[in-house]
């Protein structure tokens, strides 16, 4: 059996599976307005649909992380291929609330069966250079949002704006990801090759610097993940074609995690990651006070913030708490999705609340958003609507400037 080529195929076949998970992500991001108006929903209602990716992310996180030493790899990513099938297929056929829940549910929990098998997996198979191989791998989370946000744009353009044909698009890349990883043999994670005994990994996984870890994990991925579902929709007024700002951002993310490999490779992780954070925070406070091609500006800082934090962290954790093993990674990511999922509702309501500030005295809500194309009363609802979201945007821009803080006390910490 040739090693070298049993790494390339495994690793193509987990990019490949991480861009099916980002589909979902830039897809679902897109129809937020278009479920609002179909089924009558309410932004705060919408929210908690997307935020359900997220908890099914972490459930599939908690449960299949333990898992992954003792019914192996490869059944953890046949249960998230199952998953993404069955959770696309009722998202097309959907008809209210509760079946868009579910089916967000089965897709979050195939998202995060493949965060799980394939962190492990990819640092098991790559001892010696953790954080460049997670930081290419994750490349192709943002580049799936590139091709996701481009479809959407180009279905919108050629007449099939429906989002049940977006959605149905998925299914490629899911078949094909499922075929790479058929009958593959998969290697024994890093953690049983080195001796560690799953009482180390338990010990591991709750010392002090994991903890702080994964209570900064929260912060990054709601920064990153929460602010990336909603940029459609919050900028909705700002730009003609605000999908396109989702794409610029993860293009360059991808761009930085694909071509960085070096840079992260010799620089410090706690530098990265502090710097993240304050490109991040400026991104956010930018964004929030422009318009026109000065937000596209914008969006380019903070896509550069965010773009190492999620490799980073879960490279850092590899290479400090190796003890930790694959539930230490799963642990990072489910309590990152967590993150994500709470942000979910919260951007919701402070953006509903936000807008309902920013009617004009005399005016009733539900006037205005019903109001026809043309009118006074549309543009004063759109007008409402870019004030909301800015204010969103500068509100969130408290979660970066948190981790400014606490990536100082850790660089310091590790000097």
């Amino acid at each position: 059996m040739d090693i070298a080529i049993k790494k390339t195929q495994l690793f193509n076949a987990s990019c490949v599976a991480l861009v099916v998970t980002a589909l979902a992500f830039a897809t679902r991001g897109s129809f937020v307005e278009a479920w609002a108006a179909e089924f009558s929903l309410t932004h705060t209602q919408v929210g908690w649909i997307v935020g359900t990716a997220f908890w099914g992310f972490t459930l599939a996180m908690v449960f299949g992380g333990p898992l992954v030493d003792i019914i192996g790899l490869g059944r953890i990513l046949a249960i998230a291929f199952l998953c993404h099938v069955a959770g696309i297929v009722l998202t097309i056929v959907a008809t209210g609330f509760w079946t868009l829940f579910i089916s967000t549910l089965f897709i979050g929990i195939a998202n995060g069966s493949v965060e799980a098998a394939c962190n492990p997996l990819i640092t098991s198979m790559y001892t010696e250079e953790k954080t460049r191989r997670l930081n290419r791998f994750h490349a192709w989370f943002p580049t799936g949002i590139v091709i996701g946000g481009l479809i959407v744009y180009l279905f919108n353009n050629i007449g099939l704006e429906n989002w049940r044909y977006s959605m149905g698009i998925m299914l490629i890349p899911t078949f094909i990801y499922g075929y790479m990883f058929l009958n593959k043999k998969f290697p024994q994670t890093e953690r049983v090759v080195s001796g560690f005994s799953y009482k180390d990994m338990l010990k591991a996984c709750v010392s002090p610097l994991f903890i702080f870890m994964a209570l900064c994990m929260i912060l990054t991925a709601a920064t990153e993940l929460g602010t990336n579902q909603w940029i459609a929709a919050l900028l909705a007024n700002v730009s003609n074609n605000p999908i396109l700002l989702l794409v610029w951002i993860s293009g360059i993310m991808a761009l930085a995690r694909q071509f960085g490999g070096t840079f992260v490779h010799n620089t410090r992780s706690t530098v990265i990651l502090l710097a993240s954070s304050i490109l991040a925070f400026i991104g956010l406070i930018l964004m929030g006070y422009t318009n026109g091609i000065m937000v596209f500006a914008a969006a380019g800082i903070f896509a550069l913030g965010i773009a190492f934090f999620w490799p980073t962290m879960l490279g850092f954790v590899s290479e400090n708490i190796p003890q930790s093993g694959a539930l230490g990674l799963a642990i990072m990511g489910g309590i990152g999705f967590l993150g994500g999922a709470i942000a979910q509702p919260v951007l919701g309501a402070i953006f509903d609340a936000r807008t309902t500030l920013a009617i004009p005295d005399g005016q009733v809500l539900d006037v205005l958003k019903n109001a026809a194309a043309g009118t006074a009363e549309a543009a004063a609802w759109a007008k409402a609507q870019l004030s909301g979201g800015a204010d969103t945007l500068r509100f969130v821009a408290i979660v970066p400037a948190i981790l400014i803080a606490a990536f100082t006390y850790l660089h310091f910490r590790k000097k």
